[in-house]
């Protein structure tokens, strides 16, 4: 794929819908929803350009809050949907309302670069073949815990790349797809997963041949595990969702996934993410050493969440929904 080329005024996007939802503030800092939509207020590509924004609520907003979002943006169109939709459930909902060309999916606790809705549009225009474009997101990184978390949390740093290339995976708080393709090609919901649905599709996706594209000039940050609660649970069920990801995919490959290769894999990962976090911020070489006690910490809380779901595979994720309907209870 040749170098995207640069945006002219005149070159006309395709219609697109803009969708995110409240999922995701189940048990995270609800202050984040008016920052991400702040980041969308910002976009050089104003979101009231969109077919229509549409936030699905699944009841993780108070009524108060909802209201005030409403009159400070109201650009925003809020679906209702049943208490308890989940986070794939509440993706899917959106593409099959919205009326967009393209389905731009972000995440009420993510904060979007300027440039960002723009530049995930326009390799649209420059072939119809691009069915999906990714782009980037990494960890927000502040402080000590901020740094331990871009080491050891879910997404990586930047590449720094500033062209189209092919990729093997997408994240869903910064993706872009043609609807019908979507609706043609669903993400799971039904999966046994708590995240990592995305992981499964892409998989689906490249087996019947088609590219997915990473656009490294649509940058976003995603919030950290917000609290000692959403810490200990989040990487808990990173460990639930590795050991399930190797059992599906597995079925995909009809093959044995050796989960040691795979944790090979992952120290590989860790040293290349070691590397780009001193080039982007050098100032993780100060906060590393002070880091060292958190890293260890959630790669044990992976590893625990891993082993106990080998032997209980349901275990964790049953628990943990209790919790979660034990706070909307509340």
């Amino acid at each position: 794929m040749g170098q995207t080329k640069a945006f002219q005024p005149k070159e006309r996007l395709p219609s697109f819908s803009i969708v995110l939802e409240t999922e995701n503030l189940a048990n995270a800092d609800i202050n984040k929803l008016s920052e991400s939509l702040n980041s969308l207020v910002n976009q050089d590509l104003s979101p009231t350009q969109a077919n229509e924004v549409l936030l699905i609520d699944s009841g993780d907003v108070p009524p108060q809050k909802l209201e005030q979002l409403r009159q400070k943006y109201p650009w925003i169109k809020v679906y209702q949907a049943p208490s308890g939709t989940g986070y794939y459930q509440a993706k899917m909902l959106g593409a099959n309302l919205v009326t967009g060309e393209i389905v731009v999916y972000c995440d009420s606790d993510c904060i979007y670069e300027t440039n960002w809705l723009r530049n995930l549009l326009i390799p649209f225009t420059q072939s119809d073949e691009i069915q999906i474009v990714a782009g980037e997101t990494t960890t927000q990184a502040r402080g000590i815990y901020g740094t331990a978390m871009a080491l050891t949390y879910i997404f990586p740093q930047y590449s720094q790349q500033k062209t189209l290339q092919p990729t093997s995976q997408y994240f869903l708080n910064n993706v872009a797809f043609r609807r019908e393709f979507l609706l043609q090609y669903p993400i799971p919901t039904e999966l046994v997963l708590y995240r990592g649905n995305c992981v499964i599709h892409a998989h689906t996706l490249r087996s019947l041949g088609y590219t997915i594209w990473r656009q490294p000039q649509a940058r976003a940050t995603h919030a950290p595990p917000s609290g000692l609660s959403h810490f200990f649970w989040r990487f808990l069920l990173i460990g639930h969702d590795y050991y399930w990801q190797n059992r599906l995919l597995a079925k995909f490959q009809q093959k044995y996934r050796d989960p040691t290769a795979g944790l090979q894999s992952k120290l590989q990962i860790l040293s290349k993410r070691l590397s780009k976090m001193f080039t982007n911020q050098p100032i993780h070489i100060i906060y590393l050493p002070l880091a060292i006690p958190i890293v260890i910490t959630s790669v044990v809380l992976v590893f625990i969440g891993y082993v106990i779901t080998l032997f209980q595979p349901h275990y964790l994720l049953k628990v943990y929904n209790q919790i979660l309907g034990e706070f909307e209870a509340a």
